[in-house]
C-alpha cells in the first residue's frame, strides 16, 4: 500500500513546480503606436481674393523726353487656380514726370490691367498688359490720351494679409491726343497691398 501511495503521489510531485506561483500572469502585449500625422505645406501660396494698396515709382519717357517720380493707389482681384493665378487690377497715379529742357510734363497715369502668373509659394511672378491713360502738358497745352502697356511683376507674401512687390511696365501712346507725338514711357514701381 505504501508503494501504491508513492506511485500515486510521484506524478503530483513532478507537476508541483508548475503550480508553485499560482496562475501565471500573461505578459502584456506590446503597444503599437500609430505614426504621427505628417503635416505637409502647400507648394503654392494663397493668392485669391480682393486686395488694395499703394505704389511709388519712377518713370522715364520719350517724346517728350521726361523723367520723374510718381505715386498712387491700386485695387484688384485675383483667382488662385493652383499654380496658376489670374487677375484684374486698376490703378491711378500722379506725380511730376517732367522734361529737363521744357515745361512739358506727364502729370497723371492710370492703368486697367490683366494679370497671369505662376505661384512659387509665397512668391508670385506674373505678366501684365492692358490699357493705359496719361494726362500731359505739352507745349503749354493740356492733353490726354489712352494707349497700351505690357510688363512683368513680382509679389511676395509677408504674411496672410500683406504683400510687397514691384512692376516694370513699358507704355505706348501713338499720336498722343492728335499732337503727332508718339509717347513712350517705362515705369518701375514698388508696391504694397493688403488682401481682404
Amino acid at each position: 500500500m505504501k508503494h501504491f501511495a508513492v506511485a500515486l503521489l510521484a506524478p503530483l510531485a513532478l507537476t508541483a513546480p508548475a503550480f508553485a506561483g499560482g496562475l501565471a500572469t500573461p505578459a502584456p502585449e506590446p503597444v503599437v503606436s500609430a505614426p504621427a500625422p505628417v503635416v505637409t505645406m502647400r507648394a503654392d501660396g494663397e493668392w485669391g481674393g480682393a486686395y488694395a494698396g499703394a505704389h511709388l515709382g519712377y518713370a522715364d519717357a520719350k517724346d517728350p523726353d521726361a523723367n520723374g517720380a510718381f505715386g498712387g493707389l491700386q485695387a484688384g482681384y485675383r483667382w488662385d487656380l493652383g499654380t496658376a493665378v489670374v487677375g484684374v487690377e486698376a490703378d491711378m497715379a500722379g506725380g511730376s514726370i517732367s522734361a529737363a529742357d521744357s515745361n512739358d510734363s506727364v502729370d497723371r497715369l492710370a492703368h486697367l490691367k490683366l494679370q497671369a502668373g505662376y505661384d512659387f509659394g509665397r512668391t508670385l511672378v506674373y505678366a501684365t498688359a492692358g490699357a493705359a491713360y496719361a494726362k500731359a502738358d505739352i507745349a503749354g497745352v493740356s492733353l490726354s490720351d489712352t494707349g497700351y502697356f505690357g510688363g512683368i511683376g513680382l509679389d511676395y507674401q509677408v504674411n496672410d494679409r500683406w504683400t510687397v512687390g514691384g512692376e516694370v511696365l513699358t507704355h505706348r501712346f501713338n499720336d498722343f491726343d492728335g499732337s503727332g507725338l508718339d509717347l513712350k514711357a517705362t515705369t518701375a514701381t514698388l508696391r504694397a497691398n493688403y488682401r481682404f
